[in-house]
């Protein structure tokens, strides 16, 4: 971890951010018919995940830095019961769909990893002094 410098390089967050970019290709193709408020829901969840795990890394502390990728956690989770609605509601198709809740189970497994390695690690962030 003491190698990364920025967010940027955080295997994690390049996932996080193609979800975000195919769930703005599907917005602007019109698949969702007008309905403004599950397209603020997917803009809002899916850019939190990267959002928050860049978040988390430039406060620069180990700890803000565990809380910050819980919360993008979350916000995978939550885009992952929004992709259900989207099937169920028939704006996505099931390969859609399947390639969407791969990459969000993914990205919650590297998030997972990610907090289990700082949690073990002596490694306190940018902004503290190595022991």
């Amino acid at each position: 971890m003491a190698t990364v410098r920025r967010f940027e390089e955080l295997e994690c967050w390049k996932l996080a951010r193609k979800i975000h970019c195919l769930i703005g290709e599907l917005i602007d193709k019109g698949a969702l018919r007008g309905n403004y408020r599950l397209i603020n829901q997917l803009e809002g969840s899916s850019g939190s995940i990267m959002d928050n795990i860049a978040e988390g890394f430039e406060r620069g502390n180990k700890t803000e830095f565990i809380l910050f990728l819980g919360y993008a956690k979350g916000s995978s989770g939550e885009l992952r019961s929004q992709l259900y609605r989207l099937l169920d509601r028939k704006y996505i198709s099931e390969p859609e769909f399947e390639v969407l809740i791969s990459y969000s189970k993914r990205i919650s497994g590297m998030i997972q990893k990610m907090i289990e390695y700082l949690k073990k690690t002596t490694y306190q962030g940018l902004r503290k002094k190595e022991p």
